[in-house]
């Protein structure tokens, strides 16, 4: 096929492809599949990383296609494009990624808990909300709405239909009770 008659063919198909036709994307990639993938193996130098990033170049086509305007680019020039910048996206998170040979594993860190401090903290979890249930309710509704919903002693005082100064004390109350409770 001439140059010309398969710029005109491409042109063509993403039309279609705008509009929403599967055959005419899988005509697109079958015409430009073994291009596309050249570019982006060549800038991330990775067969598998690559595959994964000319399927996403695929996607942006299928969800793209209704912005290419040919007066402005050629179809392949349009189509590069989009592989190169997907690939140079991925070549940066793939940059930022550390990784180290299995053999170090004993040495890496690890951030998660361990199971002690999960332990001791459902213990402790589990202590606060008996010494709660100690409170009377009105104390343990406020207490709540204050500490848990994050709510000021204003809007706490509001809600409960009392001063604000009320309100401070039964929560200053409240937790000298669970203070002493949980043994603090």
């Amino acid at each position: 096929m001439d140059a010309d008659l398969s710029r005109q063919a491409l042109n063509a198909n993403l039309r279609l492809v705008a509009g929403g036709d599967r055959g005419a994307l899988q005509a697109v990639y079958d015409a430009t599949s073994s291009k596309l993938f050249g570019v982006v193996l060549r800038i991330l130098n990775d067969r598998s990383e690559a595959e994964d990033v000319l399927q996403e170049v695929y996607i942006s086509v299928w969800t793209k296609a209704g912005q290419f305007d040919e007066s402005r680019a050629s179809p392949i020039t349009w189509l590069a494009a989009i592989a190169r910048n997907r690939a140079i996206d991925r070549q940066r998170q793939v940059g930022r990624r550390v990784s180290r040979p299995i053999e170090d594993a004993g040495e890496v860190a690890d951030d998660g808990e361990d199971g002690l401090d999960a332990v001791l903290r459902a213990e402790t979890s589990t202590r606060l909300d008996g010494c709660i249930a100690e409170l009377e309710d009105q104390q343990q509704k406020a207490l709540k709405t204050a500490f848990f919903d994050g709510r000021t002693y204003e809007d706490v005082a509001t809600l409960f239909g009392v001063p604000t100064g009320t309100m401070k004390s039964w929560i200053r109350r409240s937790l000298i009770k669970l203070k002493a409770c949980l043994g603090g």
